[in-house]
Parts: structure tokens; sequence; C-alpha cells
């Protein structure tokens, strides 16, 4: 295989932004797997271990500039067949973030520079209208196209009933019904993997995704688990991101199961996703219009009539409030992390000035 094999393409805004880096001596490698800070990356050399330089690690300003499965990444050897060291992630087509799980305000890159991002929900016991809205806003703000897979046809009562449920809230997003380990409906997945095309397969424990990652590759790379059959939700079957090169020529970023998928930056995604209520929200009178019984209020009038629920508003409004805190958080936690800098530049020149005297 070769760099072209893993999405490099010759002349693209990716290769003229490493010229300058490529005349300097180093090369260019693709991150293939990530698992607490140690790297995989695939160069002109082949497959080799790979870390960060001290430089890299001072530099970059949080956890979202480090290298995540997917980057595009610009590399030395050190020593004829050691760890090669990279030097800078090069600019991003497109990224999966989320807030990263816990307390701490930073943001989590899931993958980055995809064509694609494979949505991927059970139609068991786990079916979840509110969590498919979810995903679809963090898919819209990654810059990638969004679709949507429908798993476990085999499990569901009422189908037809389930399907356009979900159309209703995956506006102008393609919807394919499948199941895995049927096999059934999966020749539907062909026209996104095209030869040199990335893939991210994102959704919860239990969805699927190991299944179907097997029947694309066409072998047993990753190992499945059975879900709980009191709620259908399952356990963490992949413990880490890695990139597949397929038997067709796409790449495939299969990921581990994500229990919470908290918004980090959704502005593009919420007017993509609900964009049937933000039309609705043009017509209403006050241009202000909560929508909360304001007189005049489009939305409300299209929910008396049946044209959409009120759930659906709801999670809306949710996901904006959600939205709110996060900026809110980030721009608190930015202020901080100036005024850290700061303390530390004036720590070093009050050092060197008393070296100096």
């Amino acid at each position: 295989m070769n760099l072209s094999d893993f999405g490099w393409c010759i002349g693209s805004s990716l290769d003229l932004a490493f010229a300058p880096m490529a005349q300097a001596g180093f090369v260019v490698g693709r991150v293939v797997s990530e698992q607490r800070g140690a790297y995989r990356v695939y160069t002109q050399w082949g497959e080799q271990d790979a870390e960060v330089t001290g430089h890299f690690r001072h530099e970059v300003e949080d956890a979202l500039g480090f290298p995540v499965v997917g980057d595009w990444v610009v590399v030395e050897r050190q020593g004829a067949a050691g760890a090669i060291a990279i030097h800078q992630v090069l600019p991003r087509q497109s990224q999966f973030v989320r807030q990263a799980a816990g307390t701490l305000t930073a943001g989590q890159v899931i993958a980055a520079n995809v064509d694609t991002v494979f949505l991927m929900s059970g139609l068991d016991g786990d079916f979840n209208l509110r969590r498919i809205e979810r995903y679809l806003v963090t898919a819209w703000d990654s810059g990638a196209s969004p679709v949507l897979i429908l798993n476990k046809a085999d499990q569901c009562a009422d189908l037809p009933a389930a399907i356009a449920q979900v159309e209703t809230v995956a506006i102008a997003v393609p919807i394919h019904v499948i199941s895995a380990t049927q096999g059934d409906g999966l020749d539907q997945l062909t026209p996104y993997l095209s030869p040199g095309k990335t893939v991210v397969l994102i959704g919860s424990s239990g969805v699927g995704k190991s299944t179907l990652t097997n029947y694309l590759l066409g072998e047993q790379q990753a190992a499945t688990q059975a879900v709980r059959l009191d709620d259908s939700r399952g356990r963490h079957t992949t413990t880490h991101r890695q990139l597949w090169p397929l038997p067709g020529g796409a790449l495939l970023i299969d990921t581990p199961g994500l229990r919470e998928l908290q918004l980090w930056s959704a502005n593009t995604g919420l007017a993509e996703t609900f964009g049937d209520i933000q039309a609705l929200a043009a017509d209403c009178k006050f241009r202000d219009c909560q929508h909360q019984g304001e007189p005049g209020c489009a939305v409300q009038a299209a929910i008396a009539v049946g044209e959409l629920t009120a759930s659906r508003l709801q999670s809306y409004q949710k996901l904006q409030r959600e939205q709110q805190w996060i900026e809110q958080r980030q721009d608190t936690q930015a202020r901080l992390n100036t005024k850290r800098r700061w303390k530390q530049m004036s720590k070093t020149i009050r050092q060197h000035q008393k070296r100096k005297r």
C-alpha cells in the first residue's frame, strides 16, 4: 500500500500545505490508531509506532490539537528503525468532536478527515429518537456528510412505524435499514465506500458496529459481544479507535461505543438537524419568539395541527440550552488559560532577569 491508498491526493489543499515541510526534509503520514497517547502512523516507510515531540506537546493549546485517528501528520524518522516523531498536525478537513466525558470543559476529537459519518442506531429495545437527533447535530457540525444506519431490523416489531419516526427527525439524511448479523441490506452502503474515501462508524455500545466492521473488512478483525437482554444496552467491545483499509479501497474508522454524547460546538449542526423548526420560526410574529405561547407563534401553531411534535421542539430547546451552557464554560476556560499563560510568561521573564543580574 502507499499513501494514496490512505486518501492522500497529490495537488490537494493538504498537499499544498505540506509542500514547505517536504522541502525541509519531513514526510507525511496518517494516524491509523491511537490508544492513551500511543500512536501508529502509516508513512512511506510503512506502519510504525509514533510519538509527539516535546516541542509539539509544549506548543499545542489544548487537547483538540493532539493527533487523532484519521489525522495527516508531519513526521520524521528517529534512527533507521526506531519510532517516528510527530511534529505537526496538518489542517483537518473535518472533525467529529464531542464534549469530553466528565466535568472538565474540554473537547474530544473522535475522528478527523472523514468524508461520511455512519451513525448507527439499533432498532431493538435501545431505540431512541432523541439520541439520534443528538448524533445528527454533532455529525452535521463535523463537516462530513451523515448517513443514518438502522441496524437490527430483524428485532423490530413494527419496522414501517420505526422508519416513519426516524424520517421525522433525520431531515435530508439518507436512511438505510440493515441487519448486520443476518447480512440484510448491507449492499446499500457500497456507494459510500469509494476508493480513498474515509468513513467513521459512530454509535452507542451494543448497536452492532463491530459486526458491521467485520462484514466490511471481510474477516473477523473486531470482537463482538451480546447485549443485555433487559435493556438491549451493550458493553464496550472496541477499546480504541482504528483506521481499517477496506477491500474495495475505502477506509473505515471504527470507534468504541459512546455511552454519552455531549455537544461541543453545534451552531451549524442545530440549524441542519432542526431545519424544520427554524423554517417555521421564520414565520413567527416576533423575531425573538421563544415558542412558549407567544401570540402569532408559527411553531406552536404547527404543533396544534400535528405538523410538529411537542417532543421535537423540547429536544431542540434542550440542545440549544446545552450549547449555550457549553459556550459559557468554553469562554471561562479560555480566559483562565490566557491568564495562566501570562502568569507563566511573567515568571519566565522574572527568572531570566534574575539570572542576568
